[in-house]
Order: structure tokens, then sequence, then C-alpha cells
């Protein structure tokens, strides 16, 4: 199971889930205090701001950490949860967790998968650069691209709340 929270909300959901591995996608220097409970080698840290298009100062997303983040989770072994976070759970946590899902469930059809996404978390609103390089490194055609654009952007809010994604 896929757990996705904020940065504030990140100790809790860990204890509350039990999860054993973690994902942060956030600005490279912010400080993320892990939790005791995950390994340092069980977290994986990708630092790069929340933009869709290069901005000079900034890091944007790039192919190389959607690869990152793709070998991770394929090597997840998923007997323990994993809690994907960003510092708000609203935008590059939930790409992740849709990227995530399309990479471990292959079958699934993106547009299902966009769907339970929204259903899970009204506020989600996915970075849609790391879901472009995502659909390219799955072959999924701009399926993915277009099944984030169908569900349209989330609701307005500060923070999203905690929310799982069934990988099936």
């Amino acid at each position: 199971m896929l757990y996705v929270c904020s940065l504030s909300r990140l100790a809790e959901t860990v204890e509350r889930t039990g999860a054993r591995h973690l994902v942060t996608l956030i600005n490279a220097g912010t400080p993320v205090p892990r939790p005791a409970v995950i390994a340092e080698q069980d977290h994986l840290f990708l630092g790069f701001n929340d933009i869709v298009e290069p901005i000079e100062g900034m890091t944007p997303p790039a192919e190389a950490h959607v690869s990152e983040l793709l070998d991770y989770v394929r090597a997840w072994e998923r007997q323990a949860p994993l809690v994907i976070h960003c510092f708000a759970g609203i935008s590059r946590s939930t790409a992740a967790a849709y990227i995530t899902a399309c990479a471990l469930s292959p079958e699934r059809h993106e547009a299902d998968i966009a769907a339970a996404l929204r259903e899970a978390s009204p506020s989600a609103t996915p970075n849609a650069r790391l879901v472009m390089f995502a659909d390219r490194l799955l072959g999924r055609e701009g399926r993915m691209v277009d099944a984030i654009r169908a569900i349209g952007r989330g609701r307005d809010a500060f923070e999203g709340e905690p929310f799982e994604l069934a990988l099936d």
C-alpha cells in the first residue's frame, strides 16, 4: 500500500501506517527528519523544486529524478507500506504516487489509476513534468499525461490530507 502526506504529517503517517520505506520529493536542502523506524537505506530523497518549466535559480524535476524513483519503487519488497511525501502533499508526492501505481501495476489503465487518485485526494494536483517523464520512461504513449489532464486540477488547499492509494 502507498500512503501520501505532507512534510508536517510525515511522522504521524509513518507511525499510523507502519511504513518502513519512504520517498521524499522536496526542495534540495530542506531539512527532513527521517522517522527512526525508516532505515537510511530505505529512504529515497529527491531534491528539486515543484515547477513544471525551468526557472533560473531553481531545480526543475528531471527525467533522472523519475528514473531514480522508478528504480526505488521497483526494488521495494512491499512487505510494509511505503510513504511518499513532499512539502504540501499536493503536487510532487501525488505525482510520485501515481507514477508508482502505474509502474507497479502495468496492467491497470492509467485513467483508472488517475480516478482512484482523485477519489483518494480531492486536492491532488500531480506535477505534470514528473508525469510526462514517467509516461515516456514507462512507455505509456501519452496515456498517463492524458489521464492526469482529464482529472484536472485538484481543489485548492494549503496542505493535502494524508491518503492511501492501492496498487491493484
